[in-house]
């Protein structure tokens, strides 16, 4: 019953917001009357590719003859294989396999990288009755956050986002959703049901996550402040019956011709077990890259992200710092192509974990490529 409370309330908050803000705008013109959609079938392929080298200076390894060395190695983070298309206008999907670096004890493939599914859903969009732009979505599927703010924020080639790098949010998970924009460019709401175990994870439970966001564009209109977008994300889900996992989280974004920028606020709780402390987690994350109007050339990365985790061992909470730094030249676009090339100085710091963890320094040159 408490779960179905909260479920009503926050659905009660977001529907009255996109009610209103529709209501301020007039709706988008009707297309002409003789206006056919585009039923032709087709497909597509593309793929992306994050490529590095990259130098950890601290901590330091050990090698096979005992030499205390500092780790450095050439990386293919990312090797995406994108497959979209459409049946209709109505029907499209896409289907994304990722690469991984098998780890598996006594496999024969140990070391090697193989591919798994990342994306394999079907798409129905549903601009013949709402707004363009409207649409469900059945399969696995990027979560609600993730393919907000990774339009935004375009430094994912360098490592993830705050919430995925310290394990409190997936890219992507199996689940059924539904996305609808707001008339007028006011914003949008997205939100649905999905495993949970994220997309690299069966379902082991009868527990499914819940996760909503809305966003609200306040000035769609106005010269300067357009780039403006406040968000709002819940993520509601349970490790086994009453244990629960929640995330919810509060954003601010901007966007201009000169810079992107964001920050938003995270607060967790995890309880793995029923029999286990109900333990809190909450940070933030800042970042800012001033660009070039032109939409290539170079640019700049910087990001603060701050988190304070409540520990079942200890009375003292543990805390992390991490910053990036780095200087980005995009390369200008041609044809579909996007390209890129970043060094990057990253720094974290951990403090008052039990067991400790040590702190981490590393130098980098990342490469995007992506058609």
């Amino acid at each position: 019953m408490m779960r179905c409370a909260r479920v009503a309330t926050l659905v009660g908050m977001l529907v009255p917001m996109a009610a209103t803000t529709a209501a301020q705008t007039a709706q988008a013109p009707a297309p002409a009357a003789n206006a056919r959609p585009d039923d032709t079938p087709s497909v597509r392929l593309g793929t992306t590719l994050f490529l590095d080298y990259t130098v950890t200076t601290d901590p330091t390894i050990t090698d096979a003859d005992g030499n205390t060395v500092r780790a450095s190695a050439f990386n293919v983070a990312r090797a995406y294989l994108n497959v979209t298309g459409q049946i209709n206008h109505l029907i499209a999907f896409r289907v994304t396999p990722d690469v991984v670096r098998e780890t598996s004890v006594g496999s024969s493939s140990n070391g090697s990288l193989t591919y798994r599914l990342k994306y394999a859903y079907a798409q129905f969009n549903m601009d013949d009755w709402m707004t363009r732009g409207s649409w469900a979505r059945f399969g696995m599927q990027p979560t609600a956050f993730f393919e907000f703010i990774e339009g935004i924020y375009r430094y994912r080639f360098q490592g993830t986002i705050f919430e995925e790098r310290d394990g409190f949010l997936s890219s992507s998970d199996v689940g059924a959703t539904f996305h609808y924009n707001v008339a007028g460019n006011y914003g949008d709401v997205h939100g649905g049901f999905y495993n949970g175990e994220n997309y690299n994870r069966a379902e082991v439970n009868d527990q499914k996550a819940l996760m909503i966001r809305g966003t609200l564009r306040p000035m769609p209109k106005h010269q300067l402040l357009r780039g403006l977008r406040l968000t709002g994300f819940y993520d509601h889900d349970a490790y086994v019956r009453d244990a629960e996992r929640r995330r919810a989280i509060g954003a601010a974004t901007y966007e201009h011709p000169w810079v992107n920028a964001g920050f938003d606020y995270l607060a967790a709780t995890d309880r793995t077990r029923l029999v286990n402390p109900s333990l809190d987690s909450h940070g933030f994350t800042a970042w800012v890259t001033p660009k070039s109007p032109k939409g290539y050339g170079w640019e700049g990365l910087l990001r603060f992200d701050h988190l304070v985790q409540e520990q079942a061992t200890t009375t003292t909470d543990g805390e992390r710092n991490r910053t990036i730094a780095g200087v980005a030249y995009w390369f200008p676009r041609q044809g579909g192509v996007t390209a890129a090339i970043l060094l990057d100085y990253e720094q974290v710091n951990n403090h008052d974990y039990a067991p400790a963890r040590p702190n981490e320094r590393r130098w980098a040159v990342h490469t995007l490529i992506s058609f």
